[in-house]
């Protein structure tokens, strides 16, 4: 089974309305862009983190335009220096390769203590676009189900203003 779908399976498991959407594979944000331009949905960006002693890793997820200062998240989640995980400890922790990183990640087994970081502002979007756990397609979902979704997973999330 491919990952959206393992993706596609969840949500319509839990009984959420969303839309599917397939591009040409994308590697950052601004290529996102392109493709999620004519989406009426608020398109986000989701960094995959870890501490500078590598035992907690973090998602983060906020607007697409926004920038995350990560010396002043540090100061905010009350940690140390943050680097981005390496391809390997995201495929380890998540099951995704670059490019693919999303909340969709939590239903992968090691990613039970990913502490799960969300832009506060988020909550005021009608629909948000995630790809689902592949970088060749993207789905949108709407902040509730978003925060459903969550819920369903063992980790830590905090809704902080980034």
């Amino acid at each position: 089974m491919s990952e959206p779908q393992k993706v596609y399976d969840a949500l319509d498991a839990m009984g959420m309305q969303y839309e599917k959407y397939e591009h040409p594979p994308v590697f950052t944000s601004e290529e996102a862009a392109e493709h999620w331009a004519p989406i009426k949905a608020t398109p986000v960006k989701n960094l995959f983190l870890r501490n500078k002693k590598g035992h907690r890793q973090y998602l983060v997820i906020l607007e697409i335009s926004k920038q995350v200062d990560l010396r002043e998240l540090v100061k905010i989640i009350g940690d140390d220096r943050f680097s981005f995980g390496s391809p390997e400890r995201l495929m380890e922790t998540l099951g995704v390769t670059p490019g693919s990183v999303s909340p969709f990640g939590l239903l992968h087994p090691g990613s039970k203590d990913v502490l799960v970081i969300v832009d506060r502002d988020l909550r005021t979007a009608e629909r948000l676009i995630f790809h689902p756990n592949l970088n060749t397609a993207s789905v949108t979902i709407s902040v509730a189900d978003l925060e459903r979704f969550l819920a369903t997973r063992p980790n830590v999330v905090r809704w902080l203003q980034l």
